[in-house]
């Protein structure tokens, strides 16, 4: 998903590129809820997955970058982030996801 984000960005569709950014994000939390048999069905239910997340791993950044991913996703709706701004968050969304491999691997 995130390297159809980037297509999009490329493609000047900031809307989709964000939203594919989410969802990287969103199905790789869900990935992990799914490994541990945690409640992950309503967006409020993620938060909840990382919160878990973080303190098992001692990564607070994760949380941050979760809450950029969460931006690119209310963009999708709103559409007030610049090229650059989606751009810089899909940047982001990777870090988050490269520290959630170790996650998921240790599911």
């Amino acid at each position: 998903m995130l390297e159809q984000a980037g297509r999009e960005l490329d493609a000047g569709d900031v809307l989709q590129a964000s939203e594919k950014g989410w969802g990287a994000a969103a199905h790789t939390i869900k990935a992990i809820a799914e490994q541990r048999d945690w409640r992950h069905e309503r967006h409020g239910h993620l938060f909840g997955v990382v919160r878990a997340i973080v303190a098992e791993s001692g990564q607070p950044r994760i949380m941050d970058l979760f809450h950029i991913a969460n931006g690119l996703h209310a963009n999708f709706y709103e559409g007030w982030l610049s090229q650059e701004d989606v751009e810089r968050g899909l940047g982001q969304v990777e870090e988050l996801l490269g520290l959630l491999e170790g996650a998921l691997s240790n599911g």
